[in-house]
């Protein structure tokens, strides 16, 4: 497996449920770098959320932040690329202000919600920058959305089905999220690729969600994680162990260490 690159979803992948790194995690990851490997991380959070993990990783590639609506320089946290999504945003909040769901709005400029929440005051916690506006978003004065998180508690599909042709739709458990169409963590992760000139047979990808499937599908490697679900571990080549038991530097040490060190020899 002659791996040049490895792209890292967070939440249930390199991170605990208490939003920490594990040791033997981060000791993979370096052991990784030391090997000439690089490291990207690609998530749903935004910046402010991402680069705190980041730092403690020392890494210094870009990262990718909103599912591959943004892509951040590491030294200077500037938007390298970004990519907004269109809603008719009259039918957007008709469809979601009188439902008894959480709505936030990312932006260029910051964050906007419809209501706090732990998830809220945990990213003010990490990021140290609160929400911009909370309230009423029909009132918001907000430009550039780069994606819109509908946090309905349950899958929703049939309220998701009504954005298909304005945005690509990804559906969770809990509600679903809006982001440009056409855009991926795999989109993103493509031109990072050109970049760096990497070919996509040369990396790995790894993560748990559903908006992981299309990098785990395209990558040279693709690794699920053991807490996904049947429909992302179908995307993948491997499935590796849970993430609180630390899946992430299970595939690492099994995979990659020993295979980069044959190889090299």
């Amino acid at each position: 497996m002659n791996v040049r690159a490895i792209f890292i979803d967070m939440d249930g992948t390199l991170l605990k449920a208490s939003n920490n790194i594990s040791d033997r995690n981060r000791e993979a990851i370096n052991s990784l770098i030391n090997q000439g490997i690089k490291v990207f991380l690609a998530t749903g959070r935004h910046y402010e959320v991402t680069v705190p993990y980041h730092k403690e990783l020392r890494l210094s590639t870009p990262m990718i932040c909103l599912n591959g609506a943004a892509i951040h320089d590491a030294e200077t946290g500037r938007a390298i690329q970004m990519k907004t999504v269109q809603l008719n945003e009259e039918r957007f909040h008709h469809l979601t202000a009188e439902k008894p769901c959480n709505v936030m709005i990312h932006t260029a400029s910051g964050l906007y919600c419809k209501e706090t929440n732990e998830e809220i005051d945990y990213w003010t916690k990490v990021g140290q920058i609160p929400p911009r506006y909370f309230g009423d978003l029909r009132l918001a004065n907000y430009q550039d959305v780069l994606k819109y998180s509908v946090r309905t508690g349950a899958p929703s599909p049939e309220l998701s089905a009504l954005f298909k042709e304005e945005a690509e739709v990804i559906d969770w458990e809990d509600g679903f999220e809006l982001i440009a169409p056409n855009v991926s963590k795999w989109s993103a992760i493509k031109s990072l690729l050109t970049e760096y000139r990497i070919s996509p047979k040369d990396i790995v990808t790894i993560g748990d969600g559903p908006n992981d499937i299309e990098m785990l599908r395209h990558a040279g490697t693709g690794v699920a994680m053991g807490n996904a679900s049947e429909k992302v571990k179908a995307a993948a080549n491997f499935v590796t162990g849970h993430h609180e038991n630390d899946g992430l530097a299970e595939f690492i040490e099994r995979y990659l260490l020993k295979s980069y060190e044959s190889y090299a020899i």
